[in-house]
């Protein structure tokens, strides 16, 4: 199959494009970045530079192609002029007159956990009015909304938290269950839905395991020398402070603050709970966590 990935090399898109190349597909890889190119090719696949917000760009690396893997690469929540949401849309277009023009009928769009909901999800929101966009076009085009839960690599924010006051706080965790997922599991779901003959609109969910807050702490804890490591819970408000005061964007600050606090009440979960997948993914915790100890001695 011939298959675009975008993301470029990005914590999903390199182990996708890795898996696909080995089963014998004709990948071509999006970037934005020239420097990348040779990287790209180094692993098999073709590289396309341009932007995503390049609708004639995105138009001519589509067509030709029998599946796409779309989405919107991560942004600088410090940038205070980004309007993230509007920045979701925006690409969202792009890739739904880019899908439309070039003629592709098979798209997995890179959604997320939570983007079932309209309202009260924060930064999410910006997902699901991409889900909606791309649910717009003709229905011949088969989509595959994948919704990761939270991603491991986040946890990472939380080391200069650790190291300055031995604790991992924020509005959400603690004794709640919360669903994570490794970026190497979700590419391998990509994968499989990339080539999987479908018809229609689907919703996928992708998890590698289910931990409290507390259990995460001692995992983490373990592996960075810290076993009465804690996870403790602070309120909205300190939680929108501690981000403001890092000189993060406010409103997308703020946005963080309500995505998490819906997560600890269970409604960001409503969905995902009901529709669970039928097997998590191969990296556990405890995997990460050598990751997480590196990254930490590092800084």
């Amino acid at each position: 199959m011939k298959i675009i990935v975008t993301g470029s090399l990005g914590h999903i898109s390199k182990p996708l494009t890795t898996r696909l190349v080995q089963q014998g597909h004709a990948v071509t890889v999006i970037s934005s970045q020239p420097a990348k190119q040779k990287d790209i090719e180094a692993l098999g696949a073709r590289a396309a530079i341009g932007s995503l917000e390049d609708e004639a760009f995105l138009t001519t690396t589509f067509t030709g192609a029998d599946a796409v893997y779309c989405m919107v690469p991560p942004n600088n929540y410090f940038d205070p002029s980004l309007d993230l949401l509007g920045h979701y849309r925006k690409l969202g277009h792009h890739y739904a007159q880019a899908i439309e023009q070039s003629g592709v009928k098979r798209v997995v769009n890179l959604s997320t956990i939570g983007a079932h909901l309209d309202k009260d999800n924060g930064i999410l929101l910006g997902a699901h009015d991409v889900q909606e966009i791309l649910n717009k076009l003709p229905s011949d085009i088969s989509i595959t909304h994948m919704r990761p839960v939270s991603f491991y690599y986040n946890l990472l924010a939380y080391i200069p938290v650790i190291k300055a006051a031995g604790v991992i706080s924020a509005n959400y965790g603690a004794d709640h269950v919360i669903p994570w997922v490794s970026p190497i599991d979700i590419a391998e779901a990509v994968a499989e839905e990339l080539v999987t003959p479908f018809t229609g609109r689907q919703v996928r969910y992708v998890a590698s395991e289910e931990l409290t807050g507390n259990e995460v702490a001692r995992i983490l804890g373990a592996a960075i020398g810290k076993p009465d490591l804690q996870w403790i819970l602070i309120s909205d408000e300190e939680t929108l402070n501690r981000l403001v005061s890092i000189g993060m964007n406010k409103q997308i600050a703020a946005g963080l603050v309500e995505m998490y606090a819906s997560l600890h009440s269970g409604l960001l979960s409503e969905h995902y709970n009901r529709n669970r997948p039928e097997q998590f993914g191969k990296v556990k915790m405890t995997a990460f966590a050598q990751e997480f100890a590196a990254a930490f001695a590092g800084q």
